[in-house]
C-alpha cells in the first residue's frame, strides 16, 4: 500500500469538499479538518485558497482525460459509436445521487468574475486537451476535418454538462450521445 503524503491528503479533502459543496462554500478550516491536518499544514502546502483551488483542479485534469480515454478505448465500433459511448457513460455518471456535474464547469462558473484566476486557466487547459486528443483520435481514424469535428463534439458535451446540471437530468447527455454519433458519422 502507498502511503500519502500529506499534499495528497489535503488534495483529497479539497476534492471531496468542493466538488460536494462548492469552492466559495468551504473554508479551508473544513478542508484542513478533512485532512487531519493543521491550518499552518495546509498553507505550508499550498500558499493561499487560490492555490488550493488550483491544485485542486489540476489533480482532476489527467484522471478525467483518462477516463474519457478509458471509455473511448473500450467501446466498440466505429468513432461515431466510440464517441457516443463517452456520452453514454458521463450520463451513467450524472445518475448517480453524488453527481454534482463537471467540476471544471462548476469551478468557472463560480470564479467567472475572476478571469485571472488560475483555477480558470487550469480549467481551460483541460478542456482544450480533451478537444486536442479528440482531434488526433478523429485524424486516426480519417475522418473529415477533425479539428472542426472535435470542436462540436466539445461543444455538445459542454452543452450536456450544463444541461444536465440545470435540470438534474441525465437525458441530456444520452440525446447528446446521439447527435454526437450522428455528427461523426457525417464526417466519415
Amino acid at each position: 500500500m502507498v502511503k500519502r503524503t500529506t499534499r495528497d491528503r489535503i488534495l483529497d479533502a479539497a476534492n471531496r469538499l468542493f466538488y460536494a459543496e462548492g469552492i466559495r462554500a468551504v473554508s479551508l478550516d473544513s478542508i484542513a479538518e478533512k485532512a487531519g491536518v493543521t491550518k499552518k499544514t495546509l498553507y505550508y502546502h499550498f500558499k493561499s485558497k487560490d492555490d488550493l483551488v488550483a491544485g485542486y483542479l489540476s489533480s482532476r485534469d489527467q484522471p478525467s482525460l483518462a477516463l474519457f480515454e478509458k471509455w473511448y478505448d473500450e467501446a466498440e465500433g466505429s468513432a461515431a459509436d466510440r464517441t457516443a459511448e463517452i456520452f453514454l457513460h458521463v450520463a451513467q455518471s450524472a445518475r448517480h445521487p453524488k453527481w454534482k456535474g463537471c467540476g471544471f464547469l462548476r469551478t468557472a462558473a463560480e470564479l467567472a468574475n475572476m478571469p485571472g484566476h488560475p483555477a480558470l486557466k487550469i480549467g481551460a487547459a483541460h478542456k482544450k486537451k480533451f478537444e486536442a486528443w479528440l482531434a488526433r483520435r478523429y485524424a486516426q481514424s480519417g475522418l473529415v476535418d477533425p479539428k472542426r469535428l472535435a470542436r462540436s463534439v466539445v461543444l455538445l458535451m459542454e452543452g450536456a454538462f450544463a444541461t444536465m446540471l440545470i435540470h438534474r437530468d441525465a437525458g441530456y447527455a444520452d440525446s447528446a450521445a446521439a447527435a454526437a454519433r450522428a455528427l461523426v458519422k457525417s464526417a466519415q
